[in-house]
């Protein structure tokens, strides 16, 4: 016989209780609400670039000329207003504010807002910006002209303050900060045959729908369209705020014609000198970059690090590897000392690396790395190329995560490079490297401990000198080698640190050019 409390729970559970209905309803409810949220979702944009990619290209409409020649600053000048932001209102974490088209943002790109009702398409509204000393402009733009992008706003650093977290803004470009930092490297959807000689083709993201965050959401979901000559691609973004900003990406792409090589998961960043390369005379900064070297880990765990380079001439090198674990361009110099620039802030530009969801299979890591003679252009690109290339008729699906942030990834792993500088050798006609590791692992061995310097060449090196020191100002070890130049061809270095029989640092790389 049942008790008394088994007889109440069996009648408020019964169908016809006022509780047991108020719960189905709810129930009801909760099993709907994803399918109304996804009524537009992932699939919708993969099938818009199936169908753009069946069809010949066609580049969207440049804006006015008029807005074409603005220059940097005269566009900078036309300002959105913030009390026009998409959700400003309490109780929201997310506001969006919208890029005027004009100058290098020829190209208008639509926006939609999507939510529990739809999609909507966001109207172009003049009123929505202040034009500064571009005000007599106002009269002869167009009152459809659309937007250049957008950029998020979410409380970063302070719960009663918004900040800038990332922007969406020019062909597929996009840049994000985490708490602390200021914008520094980029991110791209694709890059399609960068540093070839048949030139580079740059796709845009033409179209975006933002779907409308909940009160208290703290990630926000964009999904964008891309389109170019010879791929199109459905795009879905995923974005976390935080002390490391993560982007959750997955990436469907469709080709219209062969591309000899589409780069996976691209980041872009400037390196005009660093500390192992002399400083312009006319330059008070000792150093002037957004990044200072490629970080990988490669699917055997191996861990590298190549310090960029700013050369006479363009240099395209491989990493090649199965399924990649991480790679990105990091700012690993966090000393204000090193670049004395009040403005730009370089010690506090964010490091960015990807980790890839799944299995990549072969291919490499191409770092280009293109001369420049300032600091206004961004010279270094990064990313992932599938080996053998993907067929025309066959889809690449793919996911990564790009992790921006102050702190850099796996930093206790094991001793890292710190710093890399260049002298003349002792001897005459050899050059001498001393390449600096530190870290918790280093630190922890005994100041006495004999540790060795290994260092390799993808050819023979031909060494002179070569010793390993305790360095008492990092608790680190300082590797340092003489060597003489190859002659005739580039030489690929390698060195890292040994303990006994333990590998006690990262793998140090570099790319050392022929005498001239």
């Amino acid at each position: 016989m049942p008790s008394g409390m088994d007889r109440n729970i069996r009648r408020i559970l019964h169908p016809a209780h006022p509780v047991t209905r108020r719960w189905l309803a709810l129930a009801a409810l909760l099993w709907l609400w994803p399918a109304v949220l996804l009524a537009f979702g992932y699939d919708d944009v993969v099938r818009r670039a199936a169908a753009l990619a069946a069809r010949p290209y066609e580049p969207p409409p440049q804006v006015p000329e008029f807005l074409r020649r603005l220059d940097y600053d005269a566009h900078r000048d036309i300002r959105f207003r913030p009390e026009h932001s998409l959700w400003r209102h309490p109780g929201t974490h997310f506001d969006v504010q919208l890029f005027h088209p004009g100058a290098v943002f020829d190209r208008p790109v639509r926006i939609n807002i999507y939510d529990s009702t739809g999609v909507h398409p966001l109207p172009f509204h003049k009123d929505w910006f202040d034009y500064g000393r571009s005000a007599a402009l106002v009269e002869r733009i167009p009152d459809d002209l659309g937007y250049a992008g957008f950029k998020v706003y979410y409380p970063l650093n302070r719960p009663d303050v918004q900040d800038e977290v990332i922007a969406f803004a020019g062909a597929s470009y996009f840049r994000a900060v985490s708490a602390g930092a200021r914008y520094g490297l980029s991110a791209r959807g694709l890059a399609i045959d960068t540093g070839l000689e048949s030139g580079e083709e740059f796709p845009l993201f033409r179209e975006f729908w933002l779907e409308r965050p909940g009160p208290r959401a703290t990630v926000m979901v964009v999904y964008a369209l891309l389109d170019g000559p010879r791929v199109t691609g459905a795009y879905r973004f995923v974005i976390h705020p935080g002390r490391t900003t993560w982007v959750d990406v997955r990436a469907t792409l469709f080709q219209r014609e062969a591309v000899k090589e589409l780069g996976i998961a691209p980041l872009t960043s400037m390196f005009w000198y660093g500390e192992a390369h002399p400083r312009p005379a006319a330059d008070y900064r000792d150093e002037v970059h957004d990044s200072d070297g490629l970080f990988l880990v490669n699917g055997n765990g191996e861990r590298l690090w190549r310090p960029l380079g700013n050369e006479r001439r363009l240099r395209l090198s491989q990493f090649r590897q199965e399924n990649p674990r991480l790679f990105g361009l990091l700012q690993r110099d966090r000393d204000f000392a090193s670049y004395q620039d009040l403005e730009a802030r370089m010690e506090l530009r964010p490091s960015a690396w990807v980790e890839p969801v799944g299995d990549w299979g072969r291919g490499y890591v191409k770092l280009t790395e293109i001369p420049t003679r300032n600091e206004f252009n961004d010279n270094i690109v990064a990313y992932w190329v599938m080996d053998p290339a993907p067929p025309v008729d066959h889809p690449v699906e793919i996911a990564y995560r790009i992790g921006w942030s102050l702190d850099e990834p796996l930093a206790d792993a094991g001793g890292r490079v710190v710093g890399t500088r260049l002298a003349d050798g002792h001897v005459e006609g050899t050059r001498r490297f001393l390449v600096d590791f530190a870290g918790p692992a280093l630190a922890a061995l005994d100041p006495d401990a004999e540790v060795q310097g290994v260092v390799s060449g993808d050819r023979k090196v031909d060494i002179v000198e070569q010793h390993v020191t305790r360095n008492p100002v990092t608790g680190g070890w300082r590797l340092s080698f003489a060597l003489r130049p190859p002659r005739k061809r580039p030489l690929v270095l390698r060195a890292y640190l040994r303990h006994g029989d333990d590998v006690v640092s990262e793998t140090w790389t570099w790319l050392m050019e022929p005498e001239s």
